[in-house]
């Protein structure tokens, strides 16, 4: 009975990332995502169990292979700071920590949420 709920969830993850990438490629001809070390957040105890659930190597992989299919360009993006430099002057405060998720930049006065700014850089890059 375990076994086959857990299948039926490993299958519906599958299926949405399936029709997840393949929307994306079909949609913009360049997608750019970060290159996240999973192994290293995974060391986040209070993370792990999500970080394990999301399937972003299968998420890459599938990114790979349709932007590969559709003639499509998928730029790999070093996360370095992505959610620390603000998107809007490029003024780096330092790091911030986790539970930090909205900031203010000292020199521009804009307001971030940690999230959006760092998707933002992604999107700059």
């Amino acid at each position: 009975m375990v076994a086959k709920y857990s299948e039926k969830i490993t299958n519906q993850r599958n299926n949405y990332l399936h029709v997840l990438t393949k929307t994306l490629v079909k949609q913009y001809d360049v997608i750019k995502i970060e290159d996240l070390k999973t192994k290293n957040l995974l060391k986040n105890h209070k993370l792990a169990r999500a970080i394990a659930n999301q399937s972003w190597r299968k998420l890459r992989s599938q990114l790979e292979y349709k932007c590969a299919w559709y003639g499509k360009q998928l730029v790999i993006v070093n996360p370095h700071k992505t959610s620390q430099i603000c998107s809007n002057c490029g003024y780096d405060d330092g790091k911030h920590n986790l539970e930090v998720r909205y900031w203010m930049c000292p020199k521009c006065g804009i307001n971030h949420d940690r999230d959006v700014n760092a998707a933002k850089n992604v999107l700059s890059a």
